[in-house]
């Protein structure tokens, strides 16, 4: 049984645009199905201002793999990428985040669905809006399109 499901992709560091494009690419390689595919958008860092601009994007898949699997596959393509931990909010060469999975609402200490802060960050909810603008968060219950007008 095959799940709908919304990943942010994000880098600051290297080749910003190839790496999402190869984060893409190892996505497909995993089995995880591209449905749409937004576009890139150049976005200043979130949380900790110094540091390079970010490149972000969002997509619709579709996986057969739980939650927690998916997870665990997202993070081994960080790792394959290069990825390093340096601190909360911090530059990286690649940055993948379950958005949505489904309608499921997923609260545990390794995982929280949806994805915490996705009604604050306008670089999430761009490129989502432009692939599902009346996607319904699941317990705001409002649209992507209408938390992304309460940005402006």
């Amino acid at each position: 049984m095959s799940s709908v499901v919304y990943i942010g992709i994000g880098s600051n560091l290297g080749q910003r645009e190839e790496n999402c494009r190869k984060a893409l690419r190892l996505l497909e390689l995993k089995g995880i199905r591209l449905k749409k595919v937004s576009s890139f958008y150049e976005t200043e860092p979130w949380g900790v201002k110094n540091q390079p601009y970010f490149i972000n994007l969002a997509i619709e898949a579709e996986t057969d793999l739980a939650p927690e699997e998916l997870l665990r596959v997202l993070k081994g393509i960080e790792r394959e990428m290069g990825r390093r931990e340096t601190f909360k909010w911090g530059p990286r060469i690649i940055d993948l985040d379950i958005l949505f999975y489904g309608s499921e609402v997923i609260d545990t200490e390794e995982l929280k669905i949806p994805h915490p802060y996705i009604s604050t960050r306008s670089f999430v909810l761009k490129p989502l809006a432009e692939i599902a603008p009346d996607l319904v968060h699941p317990v705001l219950g409002k649209t992507i399109k209408e938390l992304l007008e309460e940005q402006s």
